[in-house]
């Protein structure tokens, strides 16, 4: 799972990405609201942290710019307002979770977990393209009834291009979700992929736009 902590509190965030990045999660960590706000590749993440009392812009601000965007990554929300007004709003306005500091990880981890668990539920019908069938919860790909084998991060890209048919989606933003900020990647790993896909499931399948990114064209 990949997550998007936004947080301030330099010692809260340390704790929390090296909490998750022990469970085998990848965390990007953003310390300003205004970076958060302004963050192109969103689609790329699978759940985001989010505190409230942000230098730059309020988490409140995020939370509805990027409702208001049309993005439906699920949302906690970490903070030390604790007021019924305020988590009340925070989940009004699209957070599927509140949770208050002070707090422990173990329950920060088990909500995350849920919600990840809910999101793979809704997730979990076979998601169809062409003669492509993609079974998201079996992390299988057939192709006019015959199984293709993929790699679990070339999987991954598919999925991703997939649920965002027809939006170009940049490098970083493919090269973010499949490493996270802090991995490296082979200058050419990204085409390597897009290449095998390409190969596997169809030469037309995906478009390149150069310069930019690439895009699986919306049926």
């Amino acid at each position: 799972m990949r997550i998007l902590l936004v947080e301030d509190d330099p010692l809260i965030g340390d704790a929390i990405r090296g909490s998750f990045s022990r469970a085998g999660d990848t965390v990007d960590w953003i310390t300003d609201g205004a970076d958060a706000s302004e963050l192109p590749e969103i689609d790329g993440f699978d759940m985001m942290i989010l505190d409230l009392g942000l230098p730059g812009k309020d988490g409140m601000d995020i939370l509805q710019e990027i409702r208001g965007r049309g993005h439906f990554l699920p949302i906690l929300i970490l903070t030390a307002r604790y007021e019924m007004d305020n988590r009340v709003r925070g989940l009004d306005l699209g957070a599927d979770d509140y949770l208050v500091k002070p707090f422990a990880m173990e329950e920060l981890m088990a909500r995350c977990r849920a919600l990840a668990r809910r999101r793979e539920t809704k997730q979990s019908h076979r998601l169809t393209y062409r003669d492509l069938v993609i079974d998201p919860a079996a992390l299988t790909v057939s192709k006019s009834d015959r199984d293709i084998p993929l790699t679990p991060k070339v999987f991954g890209l598919l999925r991703l291009l997939l649920e965002n048919q027809g939006r170009v989606l940049t490098r970083r933003t493919l090269e973010d979700h499949l490493y996270g900020w802090d991995g490296e990647a082979e200058s050419n790993t990204l085409e390597v992929f897009i290449s095998q896909i390409r190969r596997k499931l169809g030469a037309d399948l995906i478009q390149t736009i150069r310069g930019v990114g690439y895009v699986l064209p919306k049926e």
